[in-house]
């Protein structure tokens, strides 16, 4: 590695979405600032580029002024895609052209909680090991089921680096300032933002079972697992009893003292928040999206979707593409 006084600056980009979640720039464009005032040189220069027009309304409604469109001649080592909202409706061809020309100049480019799905779609992420925040992935799978989707904070592989979003950007940006100055410059920004205890980028993106549910009992948290990785072939209570070491009987009692509701009943819910998910980042047909999370017949899964989120299916698609 270099000495960094002799380095050239690295000048990155932030392509920024319509309705961009705030904290995953934020988090990835601070650590930027403050390698350049702990050093006092200017180790990386940033600008912000917008797909059309001169200002991106985040999330929160906060604006940043575009400095430069898609297709500018402007000098960049990566540029970094943040999206939030719905990333599978973007498909703007422009915009997917330019990604790929910049791959193939050799910038480096990387998505940022929603942006991975943009990259994913401009074929960027073919044959990489890639993630996104958990919100997304279920989409992101059905939409390429061929792609090496990783549930971690981040992942940096060759010249493509993806990341969670949230305040994984900043673990991302910090492991990368790591691989330009060295362990010691990253230390001392993460010291500065006041992080304490560093992450991996393989570290997981969610809270375990135990963490989420407030449950400690070993069985019923073996039966939480089997019902979350079995959605689209549910097994029988009864046998996801049996894997757990429990009876039936005693299956009910821990859902009931601790979770206050029946298994049947939380199996259901967790296959129908995977069917909204599905059925708001995907354009997979009503029947596909039935058939993925376990249901025998469209009619019985628009019953329990109308009965869970008081609208059918239908309903919640058109209402979803016409907020974003």
């Amino acid at each position: 590695m270099a000495n960094p006084i002799e380095q050239q600056p690295r000048h990155y980009g932030f392509l920024l979405t319509p309705n961009f979640p705030l904290m995953s720039y934020a988090s990835a464009v601070e650590p930027l600032r403050a390698a350049n005032l702990l050093t006092g040189r200017t180790l990386y220069t940033w600008r912000h580029v917008a797909a059309t027009g001169r200002t991106i309304r985040a999330s929160n409604g906060v604006d940043i002024v575009a400095d430069s469109r898609i297709g500018d001649a402007i000098e960049l080592d990566a540029l970094f895609v943040c999206a939030g909202g719905n990333p599978a409706l973007f498909r703007e061809p422009p915009t997917l052209a330019w990604l790929r020309s910049l791959a193939r100049d050799g910038v480096m480019v990387a998505g940022m909680s929603g942006g991975s799905y943009i990259l994913a779609r401009a074929g960027l992420l073919d044959g990489h090991r890639c993630t996104i925040h958990w919100e997304h992935i279920p989409a992101l799978e059905e939409e390429f089921p061929r792609l090496e989707i990783r549930r971690t904070l981040f992942e940096i592989d060759r010249g493509r680096v993806t990341c969670a979003g949230g305040i994984a950007s900043l673990d991302m940006m910090l492991a990368l300032i790591e691989r330009d100055h060295g362990p010691d410059l990253a230390a001392e920004i993460s010291e500065w933002f006041l992080r304490t205890q560093p992450r991996l980028g393989s570290g997981s993106q969610r809270m375990t079972l135990r963490e989420r549910h407030g449950v400690s009992n070993g069985k019923l948290l073996k039966a939480l697992a089997l019902m979350e990785r079995r959605l689209e072939e549910p097994m029988p209570c009864a046998a996801i009893a049996t894997d757990a070491g429990v009876s039936p009987r005693q299956l009910e009692r821990l859902f009931a003292d601790h979770l206050h509701t029946t298994p049947q009943a939380h199996y259901l819910a967790i296959r129908l928040d995977r069917a909204q998910s599905l059925l708001r980042q995907t354009p997979m047909a009503v029947a596909e999206i039935a058939v993925a999370c376990g249901f025998v017949s469209t009619s019985h899964f628009s019953r329990a979707y109308r009965r869970r989120f008081a609208r059918s299916p239908r309903e919640d698609r058109h209402g979803a593409q016409s907020a974003g």
